[in-house]
């Protein structure tokens, strides 16, 4: 288990999130890392960035995988600069989100609509032209402030039941709740969802989407564990803390977006009969073993073995007088880096955003320049650390393949193109 001194921004719970049980056991160990986003300018390069613990840990009670060391909420969020409308996939995803949750629900025009964490009003915004009223919530100030502006109305706070409360006197109840990719941020959840439960209409849907411990497993994408967030969310323990609060899981679907996720929605209990999906996919963890340790273990071990034949492929090409590059520079990069130890070999990250050009790593300091350097500088290999997004990229710059570079993707299996395939093969028969 990794260790640190608990300092003020770092800290410590010794229950469960969901059901307070203090029967956690560590189920993945990973290397601690800095904040995964905080790629840092060249001013702030004699700064030394903390690094904080990522170790996973699993309630033998309800089944719930979490972070018990986590970093303050206010130092990840406030100054958060990512906006939902630079990804146009994600817009496109919203647009056929808000359509599936009033067909489903037949909430009609005129309801109003609240959204936790919600950016930049990418979703609010969906909302608000199909006729509803919409109210956003973020802590992110300069976002929250630029989305009013833009005329969705956003409060810069962290939702709480004392804030749903002021909303529910001030607005009304909400017939439509969101939070998307947020409910693995939150900490204290028993405070928000009896907040969400004390804010939402009778007739009121609560939907939410997550990554799901499912596909994380599945997929090998380890490397969404960072520090925004502290759960990793399955189907059958969030039953159980949603009975807990006087609410049902009524339906949920398996959706493709952050290398696997879930999309759920609760209701006040007794609104609606609990569909098949929610124990299909609850069938599904038991038949996983989910809630097992050596699950976990078994986990651990396949992330090993992948990073053990990297380490030697890469260690090969750096023998044979071979530049190696890295590409992607996001927050699951971090985690990717560090757990798989790849400091060493990396002169720099590419990256197909501008806005990251110029930026350093996290901890390592490593140099991010823009996907053009992959053509001026011709490294021999490029280390394809954003491996979820290979596709698109590779297609970007089938060019540099021609030209006689290599592309590594590292997950979910170890795999070669290009002119340091052979090397591969070599390094596969030793």
């Amino acid at each position: 288990m990794n260790t640190q001194t608990i300092e003020t921004d770092l800290h410590h719970r010794d229950t469960c999130r969901l059901c307070s049980s203090r029967n956690l056991e560590l189920a993945l160990a990973l290397k601690n890392s800095p904040i995964a986003d905080e790629y840092i300018s060249r001013e702030r390069l004699s700064e030394q960035q903390k690094k904080y613990p990522l170790d996973v840990f699993l309630c033998k009670d309800c089944g719930h995988a979490q972070h018990i060391d986590f970093v303050d909420a206010s130092i990840l969020f406030k100054n958060y600069n990512f906006k939902t409308a630079s990804s146009p996939g994600l817009v496109r995803h919203f647009q056929q989100y808000a359509k599936d949750v009033v067909a489903l629900f037949a909430i009609p025009a005129g309801e109003f609509v609240v959204e936790i964490g919600s950016n930049d009003g990418s979703l609010l915004k969906i909302f608000k032209e199909r006729g509803y009223s919409v109210l956003g919530i973020d802590p992110a100030r300069s976002i929250a402030e630029t989305a009013t502006t833009d005329g969705i109305e956003t409060l810069p706070e962290f939702f709480t039941s004392h804030l749903a409360g002021q909303i529910k006197e001030n607005r009304g109840a909400a017939a439509i709740i969101c939070a998307n990719n947020v409910y693995a941020h939150i900490d204290n959840m028993n405070d928000v969802t009896a907040g969400v439960k004390a804010l939402l209409a009778p007739h009121g849907v609560f939907v939410f989407e997550v990554s799901y411990l499912v596909d994380t497993i599945e997929g090998r994408v380890f490397d969404t564990i960072y520090h925004e967030h502290v759960s990793y969310h399955s189907i059958e323990p969030l039953v159980q803390f949603f009975r807990k609060h006087g609410m049902e899981m009524v339906h949920a679907e398996r959706i493709s977006s952050k290398g696997g996720s879930i999309r759920c929605y609760v209701m006040h209990k007794g609104t609606r009969q609990v569909g098949a999906s929610v124990n299909e996919l609850i069938a599904l963890e038991k038949a996983m073993r989910l809630r097992e340790i050596k699950t976990f273990q078994h986990f651990a071990t396949e992330l090993d073995d992948v990073k053990s034949r990297l380490h030697d492929l890469l260690n090969q090409i750096k023998n044979d007088g071979g530049s190696i590059a890295g590409f992607g520079a996001s927050s699951t990069v971090t985690t990717l880096i560090y757990h798989f130890e790849l400091g060493r070999f990396l002169s720099y990250l590419i990256d197909d955003n501008p806005q990251k050009a110029g930026l350093f790593s996290p901890g390592l300091h490593i140099p991010v320049v823009h996907s053009d350097a992959i053509y001026e500088r011709k490294p021999d290999c490029v280390v394809v650390l954003a491996w979820k997004y290979f596709e698109p990229i590779s297609k970007r710059h089938q060019s540099y393949l021609a030209d006689g570079g290599s592309f590594v993707v590292p997950l979910p299996e170890l795999q070669v193109f290009g002119s340091a395939a052979g090397v591969s093969a070599a390094v596969a028969v030793e």
